[in-house]
């Protein structure tokens, strides 16, 4: 359509005062993909010394609240766009579910506005926990990245035979990620004195949960399970455990589940930048009700949302800021 069709076609739906309003979003400049110093046509890639991982805006908001990030840069096939600081300290938002996040991190790390060579990656999402390995607002540095999905997933009743209703798939080298313990060690060391933030809402719901009551959130090494199909209730925590056992051979301990880790742990395996990555996850909600409550009303509860999503924040900028220093760009 051309502009005089346009202008024809639209004055007489807006009328003059909201055809003013349109036209001059029209003729205003739009937000530059590379605005505030990111690469420049024919220029240098923008050298990322520390990407941080975030999955969508409540996770995201703290980075660009408490950091100065004014590079922003569009890579294409991304999610979002990146938000940057001259440090080389990155947040990309790379949607929910291991879809967004596959197709997200590959187009990020193929991307030829990026030099990612001595990047590391640093997942800060929330995640759900089981009440007998994790608290409210506690985050975890995983060892064992494992995928929930992938296998036969039966009702126990129909297959009464088959341990915690699952049989695996032949691995396929998705299945299970182990990370750099060398990093994990480092992350941990960083953070395990860390004054985590908790909430009234957060120290009710525990109270509920037997050995839950008077609970402090904490930072803990333990292991994170993928899926796309967002479970909940004691058995099926019980199968995320068992799952974890059969893919780290009983060494990993199941303490959040999440959607998006091994989508990430693969792009950046393939890519061979599975030594430089973290995830870390802290929780929101338990994976299962406490007595008298509802599947139903747990899913519709996350009582400890706000401090997690702090308090991932708190952890991966400590960690951040370490890897910044160590950075070769700085």
């Amino acid at each position: 359509m051309s502009r005089s069709a346009f202008v024809t076609s639209w004055a007489g739906r807006l009328g003059v005062v909201g055809l003013i309003a349109v036209l001059a979003a029209l003729a205003a400049p739009s937000s530059s993909p590379l605005a505030g110093g990111g690469p420049k046509a024919g220029g240098e890639p923008f050298r990322v010394s520390v990407l941080v991982i975030t999955m969508f805006d409540g996770e995201t908001a703290p980075w660009l609240e408490n950091e100065r990030l004014p590079i922003q840069i569009d890579v294409p096939g991304a999610y979002a766009p990146m938000h940057c600081d001259g440090r080389g300290l990155c947040v990309a938002k790379i949607g929910i579910g291991k879809s967004h996040a596959a197709v997200s991190m590959m187009a990020i790390l193929d991307s030829p506005k990026l030099n990612l060579r001595d990047a590391h990656f640093v997942t800060a999402g929330i995640a759900g926990t089981p009440p007998d390995e994790g608290t409210l607002g506690f985050a975890a540095w995983a060892r064992w990245v494992v995928d929930w999905d992938l296998g036969h997933h039966l009702l126990p009743q129909s297959a009464p035979e088959v341990s915690h209703g699952y049989l695996p798939f032949d691995a396929d080298g998705t299945n299970v990620f182990r990370l750099n313990d060398e990093l994990v060690d480092l992350a941990y060391k960083l953070t395990k004195d860390l004054e985590l933030a908790d909430s009234a809402e957060a120290e009710r719901n525990r109270s509920r949960y037997p050995g839950q009551r008077n609970q402090d959130p904490y930072v803990d090494v333990c292991d994170t399970v993928t899926g796309d199909d967002y479970w909940a209730g004691a058995q099926l925590s019980e199968r995320a455990q068992y799952i974890t056992d059969l893919w780290t051979q009983e060494q990993g301990i199941y303490c959040t589940s999440q959607m998006e880790d091994t989508a990430v742990a693969a792009a950046l395996s393939a890519r061979g930048r599975l030594d430089r990555y973290l995830s870390l996850r802290t929780a929101s909600n338990f994976d299962q009700p406490y007595q008298g409550q509802s599947i139903t009303q747990l899913l519709s509860e996350f009582p400890g949302y706000q401090i997690a999503v702090d308090n991932a924040y708190l952890a991966a900028s400590t960690v951040a800021e370490e890897l910044l220093a160590r950075s070769p760009r700085n």
